[in-house]
């Protein structure tokens, strides 16, 4: 996991034309995404191998609970029986795993810069230039200046945000852009949403804790 340190975001919503400031605490966030190897046999945060996918928001949640347990750790999610996912709580105060906020997502994507992107676009990420149109292997590209890899394009991550629930409801963010987007979805201000139990096959998702 790496230290993020405390700073302020502005974040944008681009058909909305609207912006906020966000003010994000010091947390830790995994240094890639969550790989099919952790996924499926809970190893060790770390692991190599290429991002898994087809995981839900849901399917996310359950699994940062079940690594907190399976680490000795407190689970961060009240997760009730519940399709939408409303009724899910987080205990921000507790030192298992979650997802970032989107706030605390694109702080650390920026890593203190303002440009599009925190380097040049086929250095520091897969997309459909250079992907081959599959996602590949995570750590393979360049860091930002704080050590996280594929922040930026390979697979797009969910945050714990709601969108827009008085226009869309339920549905939550997710952020980064792909293998399979053109530059313009690759860029650190872009956000999308779906349904929280949508899968598809470049959505995956990073683990983040609370600050020591």
């Amino acid at each position: 996991m790496i230290e993020v340190p405390a700073g302020r975001v502005t974040l944008r919503d681009e058909g909305a034309r609207t912006s906020w400031e966000v003010d994000v605490a010091a947390f830790q966030l995994a240094e890639h995404p969550v790989t099919r190897e952790l996924h499926l046999g809970a190893a060790q945060p770390g692991s190599p191998g290429r991002p898994v996918t087809e995981v839900s928001w849901l399917d996310a949640i359950r699994f940062c609970n079940r690594l907190s347990r399976e680490h000795g750790l407190d689970p961060c999610y009240a997760i009730p029986e519940d399709r939408d996912g409303v009724g899910v709580v987080c205990d921000w105060s507790a030192d298992g795993y979650r997802l970032p906020s989107e706030a605390e997502w694109e702080h650390a994507c920026r890593a203190g810069s303002s440009e599009v992107r925190y380097g040049e676009l086929d250095e520091i990420a897969w997309y459909r230039g250079n992907s081959g149109e599959r996602v590949r292997e995570v750590g393979a590209k360049e860091p930002n200046s704080w050590g996280l890899h594929d922040m930026i394009g390979n697979v797009w991550e969910w945050c714990w945000d709601l969108y827009d629930p008085a226009r869309y409801g339920p549905y939550r963010v997710f952020r980064g852009g792909g293998a399979f987007d053109p530059p313009r979805g690759c860029r650190a201000s872009c956000r999308r949403r779906s349904h929280p139990t949508f899968r598809v096959d470049d959505l995956g998702f990073r683990l983040a804790r609370r600050g020591p």
